[in-house]
Formats: structure tokens, C-alpha cells, sequence
């Protein structure tokens, strides 16, 4: 936290690397942390640029902006906070970021309505809600997936979650607490 009372974080790679971006702190806020982070993007490196990505619940945008800043052609992060909201705006006039949509929305509000199809989706809602399993079943049932499309999803350690029987497991690390998962969607 910075003398503002403010959480920052670190841009890792791409046009914005270091630069710092602020967010609100909050306690169930929880941004990925670099470490993992840095592994996700080596996860996905060829499939980042030109690509168009969903940061469903964008909170600190710590994931959006990472694909952003990494040659994503565009970028649609969702969030219900009006605060954490605000700052992902604020952020992204701050980057100068055209590349980046902001919605303020719940996520299972704006998919439900979503008419647009992803290559590459990021899933860390609140630990301990139905969140993650409605969303992923959502996404499939909605058709906002691209065939090959890759999903990071990211839960607390012990849950048991549920995914479409088309989507496989590609890779899988945990870090204290938090397991961070890579899925891709086959036909």
C-alpha cells in the first residue's frame, strides 16, 4: 500500500512494463501476485497478442492490463465495485490504453447479455461464492467462447470446482493458498 491508502501494483511486461497502477485498497481485493502472474503470461505468450480477452472480474485490473500491455487487441474488464471500477478508468486513461473497455456490471448480469465471443478469459472471482462454477457454465452456455479459447481460472486451495466436460485442464500450480488453473475449450 502506498501513502494514499491505495494498493499498486506492477505492469510485468510488454509497453507498459513497470509502470505502477493503483487500485483501492480493500480486503477482498486480492491481485494476482506477480510470481503468478509471471507464470500465467509464459503460460500464454503466444496467444496474448492480437487477441480479444475478458477479465471478468477485473478488481485491481491485474490481469487485463498484464494482456493489454502484452499486444491484446482488445481488452473488456468487468467490475461491480464502484470504487475498484473508478480506478480501472482512471488507470486506463492513465496508460492511455485503447485497447481497454471498462464495464461496471456483476459478471453474471453482463453475461448473461453478452453477445461477443473471447479468445482468452480470465476467471478469480471472491473465494467462497458459486461465482466461479455459474460463470464457466455461462460462458460455454452463452457461446462467448472462441473454439481454442484459453480460460485462467483461480480459486483457494481445497474447493472442488466444476467446469464443461470441453474444457481441458492444461496446466495447473498453486501458490500458498491460491491454485491458478489453464484450461482450453475444445469442441
Amino acid at each position: 500500500m502506498n501513502e494514499s491508502g491505495q494498493g499498486q501494483l506492477r505492469i510485468i511486461a510488454g509497453k507498459w512494463r513497470s509502470r505502477k497502477i493503483s487500485f483501492p485498497d480493500q480486503a477482498q481485493l486480492r491481485p494476482t501476485p506477480d510470481r503468478v502472474r509471471e507464470t500465467l503470461f509464459n503460460w500464454l505468450q503466444a496467444d496474448v497478442p492480437g487477441s480479444v480477452c475478458l477479465d471478468l472480474f477485473a478488481g485491481s485490473g491485474a490481469l487485463g492490463f498484464e494482456a493489454a500491455s502484452r499486444g491484446a487487441a482488445r481488452v473488456t474488464m468487468v467490475e461491480q465495485d464502484k470504487n475498484n471500477f473508478s480506478a480501472l478508468e482512471s488507470n486506463t486513461r492513465l496508460l492511455d490504453a485503447d485497447n481497454i473497455d471498462c464495464v461496471l456490471s456483476g459478471a453474471v448480469l453482463w453475461l448473461e447479455g453478452n453477445m461477443d465471443k473471447y479468445d482468452l478469459v480470465f476467471l478469480d472471482p471472491p473465494y467462497k461464492s458459486d461465482l466461479l462454477e455459474r460463470c464457466c457454465m455461462l460462458l460455454e452456455r452463452r457461446q462467448s467462447l472462441r473454439e481454442h479459447a484459453k480460460i485462467y481460472i483461480e480459486h483457494a486451495r481445497g474447493d472442488v470446482i466444476s467446469v464443461p466436460a470441453n474444457w481441458e485442464c492444461l496446466k495447473d500450480k498453486s501458490a500458498g493458498q491460491v491454485v491458478y488453473k489453464l484450461f482450453e475449450r475444445n469442441q
